[in-house]
C-alpha cells in the first residue's frame, strides 16, 4: 500500500502561472489588448492558442520561450519535498493534474533536476510546428459542468486510481495538494483517510471553507490541511508514512 501525492502545477509547484509567465519571452513582456482580452471563461486552452500565435508571430524563438519558462521560481520549500518524494519511489507515488501543458511542465521540471520526482503528468498536450510555434490541445472531453472544457481533474483522477487498482496498486492515503477552483471537482473522490491540501489565501481554500457545514460539505470526506509553504505538505507526508 502505497501513497499517492497528487499535485497541481500553477500557483503549487511553481509560485506563478506559467501560462502567463511564458509573456516575460516577448520583447515588450506585454500583449496587445486585442489578444489580452480575447479570454472567454472555460475556454482557457483557446486563449493560450492566442498568446502562442501572437508569440510567434513576434518571431520568438522555442530556445528563447524554454530559456524564460526556466526561470519560473518554485513555491517555497517545493524542491526539498518533491526531492524528498524522488528518494521515497518505493512508498510513494505522484502526478501532476494541470491546466498548463506538457512543454512547459516538462521544460521547468528537467531544469530543476526533478522530473524523477513525477511519474505522470496529465495536462493539455503541446507541441511546437515546424514553423517553431508552439501548439496547445485540451486534455480530453468530459461531461462535468464544474469544469473547464478542456479538463476535469476528477475525471482524470479517477481513471488513473481505476488503472493502477486494476495493475494490483491501491493506495493507503492520497495526498490532493492544489491553489484553484478547478482543484475542488476531484477533491469529491477522496476518502475519509485522505487529506487535501489547499494552498492557504487561495481559492480552494475559500471554497473548501465556505462548504463546511453544507449539505455539499458531504461531497468532502477527506481531512483538510492548508498549507502555505511545502515544508508544510512534506512534514504531513513524514508523519503519514510513519503511521
Amino acid at each position: 500500500m502505497k501513497i499517492l501525492m497528487v499535485f497541481d502545477f500553477d500557483h503549487t509547484v511553481v509560485d506563478d502561472n506559467s501560462d502567463t509567465w511564458v509573456i516575460r519571452c516577448l520583447p515588450t513582456q506585454t500583449l496587445p489588448d486585442s489578444v489580452k482580452h480575447s479570454y472567454r471563461k472555460g475556454l482557457w486552452t483557446e486563449f493560450m492558442g492566442r498568446v502562442m500565435n501572437y508569440i510567434g508571430d513576434q518571431e520568438v524563438s522555442p530556445d528563447r520561450i524554454r530559456s524564460v519558462m526556466e526561470t519560473i521560481p518554485f513555491t517555497a520549500g517545493m524542491t526539498d519535498l518533491l526531492t524528498f518524494i524522488s528518494e521515497n519511489k518505493s512508498t510513494v507515488d505522484c502526478i501532476v493534474i494541470s491546466d498548463s501543458n506538457t512543454v512547459f511542465i516538462d521544460w521547468i521540471l528537467r531544469a530543476a533536476g526533478l522530473q524523477a520526482a513525477v511519474d505522470r503528468v496529465f495536462t493539455n498536450p503541446a507541441e511546437f510546428s515546424e514553423s517553431g510555434r508552439m501548439r496547445v490541445r485540451c486534455h480530453h472531453s468530459h461531461d462535468c459542468d464544474r469544469c473547464p472544457v478542456n479538463l476535469c481533474k476528477r475525471k482524470v483522477l479517477e481513471l488513473y486510481l481505476s488503472q493502477q487498482s486494476g495493475g494490483g496498486v491501491e493506495y493507503e492515503r492520497i495526498f490532493y495538494v492544489g491553489d484553484g477552483g478547478n482543484d475542488l471537482c476531484p477533491t469529491s473522490c477522496l476518502r475519509g483517510r485522505d487529506i487535501v491540501m489547499p494552498r492557504k489565501g487561495y481559492t480552494l481554500e475559500k471554497l473548501l471553507r465556505k462548504m463546511e457545514g453544507q449539505e455539499d460539505d458531504a461531497s468532502l470526506r477527506a481531512k483538510v490541511i492548508a498549507w502555505s509553504s511545502a515544508t508544510d505538505i512534506l512534514q504531513e507526508l513524514k508523519t503519514s508514512m510513519q503511521s
